[in-house]
């Protein structure tokens, strides 16, 4: 297996890495914090590029790139996320749309990059990584609810289109997962977890580990019959 993971460097894609890498997987990771980004790649015994994900010729360059390296992709993971925890009045336009391009806009350009690859071995799967925050509302986080909602939106339209050549599309929802991102909420920041946590059934937060299981899971013919599907992984806060 050769899989591709964005947003790398750290937190959930670093778990991924690390986790397809134990499973024998030739794993290339992607991020634009290099020097994290080389750390992991180095510390698993991955392959490590700068990807801008909101860079269309980047995109094509590197997939291009693993294909003569590897001679073929048969994962892409689109995890590559950012998080802008602000109420609507006080949300600016720069920060909608740089929620947009990276959270949707990355993830569209991924599929379509892999996508020709992918059709032509007649396999492959995506996983996109979205959020619990892709199947009901967050407050105070308008631009990151609806670039989630929209990979979920996204991922059953490809998986619909792609189906037909043996690629399957899935979408990945955490909930509260200990990683950098999670302590972008000022909330999260006073490290007081106590009213968070009230609304998780199971009571605590995951590890990145408990996200990069799922990934594997729909990575592998384990899932061979797996395409279109939400995989939630939020301790039951959208189970209500």
């Amino acid at each position: 297996m050769v899989a591709l993971i964005t947003g790398g460097a750290k937190g959930q894609g670093a778990a991924e890495g690390r986790l397809f890498r134990a499973e024998g997987a030739e794993v290339w990771i992607v991020d634009v914090d290099d020097i994290r980004g080389r750390a992991t790649a180095g510390e698993i015994g991955a392959i490590y590029r700068h990807l801008d994900v909101r860079d269309e010729p980047a995109w094509a360059a590197l997939v291009a790139e693993i294909v003569e390296v590897d001679g073929r992709l048969d994962v892409l993971i689109n995890n590559a996320g950012t998080f802008t925890y602000a109420r609507l009045t006080e949300t600016t336009v720069e920060d909608f749309t740089r929620q947009f391009d990276v959270n949707q806009l990355g993830v569209f350009l991924g599929m379509r990059a892999v996508a020709p690859t992918m059709i032509a071995a007649q396999r492959g799967s995506i996983v996109n990584i979205s959020s619990a925050a892709g199947l009901v509302g967050m407050a105070n986080a308008v631009g990151y609810t609806a670039t989630k909602f929209a990979v979920r939106g996204m991922t059953k339209a490809v998986a619909l289109e792609l189906g037909r050549f043996g690629v399957r599309v899935n979408s990945v929802h955490p909930g509260v997962i200990d990683t950098d991102l999670l302590y972008e909420n000022p909330v999260m920041r006073r490290k007081d977890l106590t009213p968070v946590l009230r609304s998780v059934p199971l009571g605590r937060m995951a590890q990145p580990a408990e996200v990069a299981s799922v990934a594997l899971f729909l990575a592998s013919d384990e899932s061979s019959y797996c395409t279109g599907g939400e995989f939630i992984v939020d301790g039951g806060v959208t189970a209500s």
